[in-house]
C-alpha cells in the first residue's frame, strides 16, 4: 500500500461503532486522526489512546454537527492551530424511526439536521482550506442502503441519506479538478448499537449473504477510498450490504 505519510484525517462520530472502526483502521494504515464526538467524550478519548498506541497522533473535537456555528468554530479553530486535513469522513448520524403518519415533526427535523445538514455544517468550513492546500485530498461520506432503496419506518432517514448521496455526487464534480475525490460508502445492516432495535430476523432474510456486516468491513471500504491509489475514483457510491441492494 502507498504510504500516506503524515496526512491527517477527520472522522465524525468516531467514539463508537462504524466511526470508531474507521478511525482505528485509518490509523493502522498510517494516518493521524482527528476524532469527533458529540456527547461520548470518554469513549472518544479512549479511541484516541488506542490510536496513539498504534504510533499515530490523535486528538478529539467535541461539538454537535447539527449546530452550524458550533461546527464551523470548532473546525476552523482546529485547522488554524494544526493545519488542514488530507481527508474527511462524514460518518456521524442518528435515527428516529417511526411509521410516517405517526412520525413527530421533531423526529423528522432532528434526523435531517444531523444527517443532511451535518454534511454542510462539517464540509463547508473545510472545503476551501483543502483547496488552498493545493494537494490531493479525500472526502468520504457515509450514506445507507436506506438512502438507495428506502426503508419502511425510516422515511426521514431515507430522505436524509438520499440527500447525502446527491450532495456527495455534486460536490465531487466541483472538486474533481482540485485533485480532491468525493465518494460515498453506503452500509446495509451492520452489527452496531444502532442496529439493535432493527427487526433482525426479517432483514436477514433479505440479505443474500445471510448475515450482518461488521464495522471493520465498512472501514475497509473507507480506507480504500482514502488511499493515494484511489486518486481516479470519485463521485461513486460503494455499497457494503451483503447484496441487499
Amino acid at each position: 500500500m502507498t504510504t500516506p505519510g503524515d496526512h491527517t484525517i477527520f472522522v465524525t462520530g468516531s467514539s463508537r461503532g462504524i466511526g470508531r472502526a474507521i478511525a482505528l483502521r485509518l490509523a493502522r494504515d498510517g494516518y493521524d486522526i482527528v476524532l469527533h464526538c458529540h456527547q461520548r467524550r470518554e469513549a472518544a478519548d479512549e479511541a484516541a489512546r488506542e490510536i496513539e498506541a498504534l504510533g499515530r497522533r490523535a486528538r478529539v473535537l467535541q461539538f454537535d454537527i447539527a449546530q452550524r456555528e458550533q461546527a464551523a468554530q470548532a473546525l476552523l479553530q482546529d485547522v488554524e492551530e494544526h493545519g488542514c486535513y488530507y481527508g474527511v469522513v462524514c460518518n456521524a448520524g442518528i435515527t428516529r424511526d417511526n411509521a410516517f403518519p405517526a412520525m413527530p415533526g421533531e423526529d423528522w427535523d432532528s434526523v435531517l439536521r444531523t444527517n443532511l445538514d451535518g454534511f454542510y455544517n462539517v464540509l463547508n468550513p473545510l472545503v476551501m482550506p483543502m483547496v488552498r492546500r493545493r494537494a490531493p485530498g479525500r472526502i468520504v461520506t457515509l450514506a445507507s442502503v436506506s438512502g438507495l432503496i428506502g426503508n419502511r419506518g425510516q422515511v426521514n432517514y431515507s430522505a436524509a441519506k438520499a440527500g447525502v448521496i446527491g450532495a456527495t455526487k455534486a460536490l465531487a464534480l466541483e472538486l474533481a479538478k482540485r485533485d480532491i475525490t468525493v465518494n460515498c460508502v453506503a452500509p446495509g445492516l451492520i452489527d452496531t448499537d444502532m442496529a439493535q432495535d432493527a427487526p433482525l430476523e426479517e432483514i436477514m432474510k433479505l440479505i443474500p449473504a445471510r448475515r450482518a456486516g461488521k464495522p471493520e468491513e465498512v472501514a475497509a471500504a473507507v480506507a480504500f477510498l482514502m488511499a493515494p491509489d484511489a486518486a481516479y475514483i470519485t463521485r461513486q457510491v460503494i455499497s457494503v450490504n451483503g447484496g441487499l441492494a
